[in-house]
């Protein structure tokens, strides 16, 4: 890929890059963070020369396909861009940008008093979270801060053929989790103590919100978020559902097509969605829509306790996510963003904004599989906030 000399120099310093499912599996890059202002203003308008610049180099052997959308204040909002054979309504599967939503439908069951966000999780989940794992309260859940396991037992290459149609339970990826580190005398990290970007977390809170509600996960995710918010193309399949509505790219792994494939990732990266949808939902919890004040604050709230070793996801030994679901990132020109990444096979799609929404950005990239994407990931984002701050 060849870039202009500015965009070189942006690229070489530190900025965003992503936190990503793979293959069902976690697989965080490094994201730069730091303590930051928690609001930040736009000066100027959006410039789209750079992001064209971007898209026209597209497709290469990389990424196959691309799909950008930048809103905000300004002239000519919003505005949206393509390459290859995307179109700009395209739905895509969002993978862990999911995560946002399922961390508000848990805020929105604290505002009701339904879930105590400080209270141990094994007070809901008994049959779920072993004795040793007590101490984990909701909140960290939210925030990473659980020391639960790592993902394990779930689909990936090493099944053969057409392991991306494959499946597994909500409820098996947490008990696997579990057996495994049992298995290996792995001891639980003392909650609370480091942060450690963990998709098993999600799983466990999707669990929760069906316990406490008696309702399925998709049920109370649409009549929570999807239908008061109008979010037409965005949904979470049934498990047996393979298909994404048109239009959309077509996506390989290598030589496989993967377009179709098992959305078992569920509440924690199991979502389809589109651009626009995505613009929309992001709004709305930013300005409040979604949540009181109280958990409005929480969604938030990254905290304060040192990144792990491991968390590759935030550098500088800093904490990055919140409890909201959602990654604080600063960027090469000082704006700080919140937002979410987030990748299946075929897939690896973004939503960031600054704090007063005046410029956001959604974007969905098609990866081949043939080196790392995340360069691409940096440029699509330093250039939809070139101009900002």
């Amino acid at each position: 890929m060849h870039h202009r000399p500015s965009a070189l120099r942006r690229l070489a310093v530190t900025g965003v890059a992503l936190a990503a499912i793979t293959a069902g599996t976690c697989v965080p890059a490094a994201m730069a963070t730091a303590a930051v202002p928690q609001r930040a203003a736009v000066a100027a308008s959006f410039d789209p020369a750079p992001m064209r610049d971007l898209l026209a180099r597209l497709p290469d052997p990389v990424v196959a396909g691309a799909l950008v959308r930048v809103a905000g204040d300004g002239p000519a909002m919003p505005w949206a861009g393509t390459a290859g054979e995307v179109s700009r309504d395209a739905h895509f599967r969002i993978g862990s940008v999911t995560k946002i939503f399922t961390s508000t439908v848990v805020l929105q069951l604290a505002a009701e008093h339904r879930i105590a966000v400080d209270a141990p999780v094994r007070r809901y989940l008994p049959d779920l979270i072993p004795a040793a794992y007590g101490a984990v309260t909701v909140r960290e859940l939210l925030d990473h801060t659980s020391g639960l396991p790592a993902p394990a037992g779930i689909p990936g290459p090493a099944d053969g053929p057409g392991w991306w149609q494959k499946s597994v339970s909500p409820r098996d990826v947490v008990h696997n989790a579990f057996a495994a580190a049992a298995s290996q005398g792995t001891q639980p990290t003392e909650p609370d103590s480091v942060q450690q970007y963990n998709g098993v977390n999600t799983f466990v809170l999707g669990l929760l919100v069906e316990k406490v509600t008696g309702r399925s996960f998709n049920d109370e995710l649409t009549r929570r978020i999807i239908l008061p918010l109008g979010l037409r193309h965005t949904s979470l399949p049934a498990s047996d559902d393979l298909s994404i509505a048109t239009p959309h790219a077509r996506v390989y792994a290598g030589a496989d097509e993967v377009t179709e494939q098992s959305p078992w990732a569920w509440a924690e990266g199991g979502m389809i969605s589109t651009a626009a949808d995505l613009d929309r939902f992001m709004t709305a919890l930013f300005r409040g829509r979604l949540l009181p004040p109280a958990q409005q604050k929480l969604a938030f709230t990254v905290p304060n306790v040192a990144s792990a070793p491991t968390n590759t996801n935030c550098v500088n030994g800093t904490s990055c996510f919140s409890a909201g679901g959602l990654m604080r990132v600063t960027l090469d020109n000082g704006v700080t963003v919140w937002g979410k990444t987030g990748s299946l096979p075929g897939w690896t799609n973004g939503v960031f904004a600054t704090r007063d929404l005046t410029r956001r950005v959604v974007y969905s990239l098609n990866p081949t599989g043939t080196a790392s994407e995340r360069p691409y990931v940096m440029a699509v984002i330093n250039a939809a906030f070139e101009h900002a701050g």
